[in-house]
């Protein structure tokens, strides 16, 4: 609507921006100090966490709270609370260690003995074997304290050529008799499988962590943090108090704290386990299952697949219901609201390990979507080629092409959320990360829908905290502080307009978990990618939401808000059985469905559905292509909304829709290649761009057709927000015409002053320079971080406007006063101002401030796996007339 435009002109956007405020038990005065600093740079949340603080639930805990309270209080700021006293979620500040047994982490366990037959009277030593590394283990049915539980015993035939598992399989479980196994061995090799619960799997870290499986165990940590700060601070709820943040819960059950390739099937790693599993296992795979878990290790072929599906559509399951959804119930039902992220790296939000087992799941008790982006995970131009970080490879095409998509689909999806996507954002890139790559980083979020942030962070502890830099503030030793508001002016109106409206996109794509539990799959990122690089935009919807959630009208694809033209499926081996069948139903109905790469050719349950297969292969809405025609296929079906005339793979856009207004986003996430284009918008009327650094709209020239066209010019870092709607004209600025230009470079002398971020603005000269230079290399100031000023006189012999000052390179902040007058700030490319009515005929003295980050001064360890900007002032400096 255009209220929210206005409430934005005005000055009265929400605020959208909570960052971490890190506690580690400073004295009053320094809380209050960071408090005030966070509002001065117009944010108005925080978001509180233990990194790590000393006495977490203990009085001098509930004494800083109570400051951080009082400070929010008076200041009409929203305070949120990270969930545990240390990352990741799910420690319950330790109390799960206290807990009964059956409230603490259990796996399920495997090994396995070789024989060889015919042998009679054999015996083989089970409980001797499950006690090296491991507890001792006690006969199936049985349990006492400290003990693991013996599952099943099962005997598999091995190949006698190449020692492969054969289908024949012998459950000899009740053969086991105190700890000993005695069975007469038919002819022939064998595997013999012993299956166990124990409580020794797991990464060592989270040893004493809570069963997020286990509704009782998820309670604890409701009982110890949640219940205390409500008794606390309940008055507060709802008000001052906002909600809960959980930050990367998951089933950390492999021995490798951080392998994303964590799964079934993965030797020699025990697997997330709970009482209830047993009875839903027999209930999905039959009352035989016990034969089959050794399926959960072992590979053989679409038996092992259909078991593993069975069992990671169980675990995610039961992961939703009882964590995610039992705390977010709790929230709710108190007048909070409950936020986070699990953790997505490398595809593993399908995984186990680290993940949850599936993202959409593990995240719908939430109120809004989340996700985050720390150590180096999105670095410009690494959209293809891996890049080298603290956690190894990323898988590059993930980060910049699913990550944030998958977070905004759910928020887009999921009524409870209201179209609100959380980034946890900026965190671990080191002192090199500046307002430029920052500014990027938050591009890329919001032209994907993302709309609320959790700066990563402001921190209390005395500089330098080597604590995943940067931080904001720093104790005043960031040079690029006083100008971090600019930046989130420009989050929080941007965020503003695309929020409380509608999402418009041409196409859905499906999730792969299913499918990549399944057998052979293609990651949703894929199609993604070639749409995006077409400027398609789309959803990604899990199966859960198009069996229960999702509609088809008029061939058009319905969930929640959204309407989709067509449904994109990865290439899936295998799908559920009920996906099948609706996708008979939803190309019966008239919905454009395509298959990337090839159709399915089996149920995910190795269930008989030969009549779906059929169906979805000869029906007319289907087609079957290759990822590379994939794109070029849904232009010529006219299943786009937004065109442009020429190829433009880093151009980037977001469509969003109000009652009476309509949001365009386009950025261009090459960090080289400047883009020049024309979009051709769905609407009619008059197209304004609104600066939202300046907070101001301006008219834009463009052409009627059966689209409207503008025309489009963006340099590298650059954005823009098109705006169309009723009655725009009365709050517009004329544009400012750069036809032909007249230019003239700016070749003086600079006299050259520096100050850094404590004494600033004390400045003290350095020296002149006829050219000029990078800063920091060798023979200058290689070890200076703050603030280099630049000051200089020319001649201007012509008109004076409309007139722009363009100052070609710089790194990374720049600040201009022309004749005496503020000229405007730039915390990214291009580094242009205009100066109109400043500049005059005759002499003109500029003044340039240009402010470097703080890697100069600090080299720390995770800037070492970046390469390094200069500093300073590079140009060439002209005057555009």
């Amino acid at each position: 609507m255009r209220n929210r435009l206005m409430e934005v002109l005005k000055g009265r956007e929400h605020n959208y921006i909570l960052p971490f405020l890190w506690q580690h038990g400073e004295e009053e005065q320094v809380i209050r100090e960071e408090m005030a600093r966070v509002y001065e740079t117009g944010i108005r949340a925080v978001c509180v966490e233990a990194r790590p603080h000393p006495d977490f639930l203990g009085p001098k805990w509930w004494s800083d709270m109570d400051i951080i309270m009082d400070e929010a209080r008076k200041r009409g700021m929203k305070v949120w609370m990270l969930d545990d006293d240390h990352f990741p979620t799910g420690h319950a500040a330790g109390k799960v260690k206290e807990a009964p047994e059956e409230l603490q982490r259990i796996f399920l366990g495997e090994r396995y003995i070789d024989t060889i037959g015919p042998a009679s009277g054999a015996s083989f030593l089970v409980d001797t074997l499950l006690m090296t590394g491991l507890r001792p283990t006690i006969s199936l049915n049985q349990n006492a304290s400290g003990q693991n539980k013996l599952v099943s015993v099962v005997a598999v035939r091995r190949s006698p050529s190449n020692g492969t598992l054969l289908r024949e399989c012998i459950d000899i479980t009740e053969l086991v008799h105190k700890g000993t196994l005695y069975w007469d061995i038919p002819e022939g090799y064998w595997r013999i499988f012993i299956i166990s619960e124990n409580r020794d799997g797991g990464s060592k870290a989270q040893e004493d962590y809570l069963n997020p499986l286990a509704r009782d165990s998820v309670r604890i940590l409701l009982d110890t943090v949640y219940e205390a700060v409500y008794q606390r601070y309940k008055e507060d709820f709802g008000k001052t108090f906002a909600g809960f943040f959980s930050d990367e819960p998951g089933f950390y059950n492999d021995k490798t704290t951080f392998d994303f390739n964590s799964k079934p099937g993965k030797q020699g790693v025990s697997l997330p386990w709970s009482n209830e599993l047993p009875a839903l296992l027999e209930k999905a795979l039959g009352e035989d299952y016990r034969k089959d878990l050794y399926l959960l290790w072992q590979d053989a072929g679409e038996q092992s697949n259909s078991v593993r599906y069975a069992y990671m559509n169980i675990i995610s399951k039961l992961y939703a219901d009882n964590f995610c959804n039992q705390i977010g119930a709790w929230c709710r039902a108190r007048g909070l609201e409950y936020i986070g992220h699990v953790l997505e790296d490398n595809n593993v939000h399908a995984r186990l390990g680290p993940g949850a087992g599936h993202f959409f799941r593990s995240l719908w008790g939430q109120d809004m979507s989340g996700i985050d982006v720390v150590l180096w995970q999105i670095v410009p131009g690494f959209d293809e080629l891996s890049f080298r970080s603290t956690t190894g490879e990323t898988d590059s095409e993930f980060f910049h092409y699913g990550l944030a998509k998958l977070g905004v689909s759910l928020g887009h999806i999921d009524p409870k959320k209201q179209g609100r996507t959380m980034c946890e954002l900026y965190g671990a890139y080191g002192w090199t990360e500046g307002l430029k790559l920052m500014k990027w980083l938050t591009d890329h979020m919001l032209v994907r829908g993302v709309n609320y942030f959790v700066p990563h962070a402001f921190t209390q502890k005395a500089f330098p905290d080597p604590d995943c830099p940067p931080h904001m503030y720093a104790g005043g030793k960031n040079p690029q502080y006083r100008y971090y508001k600019h930046l989130n002016r420009y989050m929080n109106r941007i965020s503003h307009l695309i929020s409380g409206g509608r999402h418009v996109a041409s196409a859905a794509v499906l999730y792969h978990a299913e499918a990549e539990w399944s057998g052979e799959s293609m990651y949703f990122h894929k199609p993604v990618k070639a749409l995006m690089q077409r400027q398609i935009d789309c959803d990604i919807l899990p199966i859960d939401v198009l069996l229960e959630d999702a509609n088809v009208i008029d061939g058009r694809l319905h969930v929640h808000q959204e309407d989709y033209r067509c449904l994109i499926i990865p290439y899936s081996e295998a799908l559920p059985a009920a996906m099948l069948q609706r996708l008979v139903q939803f190309a019966e109905q008239g919905l454009a469905i395509r298959f990337v790469d090839g159709l399915p050719v089996r149920s995910s349950e190795d269930l008989d559905v030969p009549n779906e297969l059929t169906r979805i292969a000869n029906h007319m809405n289907v087609k079957v292509l290759s990822l590379g025609n994939l794109a070029q296929d849904l232009i010529g079906d006219e299943h786009f909304d937004i065109q442009v005339d020429t190829l433009e793979p880093y151009l980037r856009n977001y469509y969003y829709s109000h009652d009476n207004l309509n949001v365009f986003m386009f950025f261009n996430e090459s960090p080289f290649e400047i883009i020049r284009t024309n979009v051709f918008l769905p609407v009619q009327g008059e197209v304004y761009t609104y600066d939202a650094f300046n907070n101001r709209l301006i008219r834009l020239n463009s052409r009627e057709t059966d689209l409207k066209s503008v025309s489009l010019v963006l340099n590298p870092y650059e954005s823009i927000v098109m705006l169309q709607g009723k009655d725009l004209e009365w709050y517009a600025e004329s544009p400012l015409h750069i036809g032909k230009t007249k230019t003239m470079d700016i070749a003086a002398e600079w006299t050259i002053s520096t100050a850094d971020a404590e004494h600033y603005p004390h400045f003290v000269e350095w020296g002149k320079l006829d050219t000029l230079t990078n800063m920091s290399s060798p023979d200058y100031l290689p070890h200076f971080s703050g603030t280099f000023r630049y000051e200089t006189q020319f001649v201007w012999k012509g008109s004076v406007t409309p007139a722009l000052l363009d100052f070609g390179e710089v790194f990374e902040t720049a600040e201009v006063w022309l004749n005496g007058d503020y000229a405007g700030v730039r915390i990214c490319p291009p580094y242009r101002f205009e100066v109109n009515g400043l500049i005059k005929t005759g002499i003109n003295k500029i003044v340039i401030e240009v402010t470097n980050t703080l890697v100069k001064d600090q080299q720390d360890f995770l800037s070492s796996f970046a390469q390094q900007e200069p500093s300073g002032l590079i140009g060439p400096v002209k005057v555009l007339i």
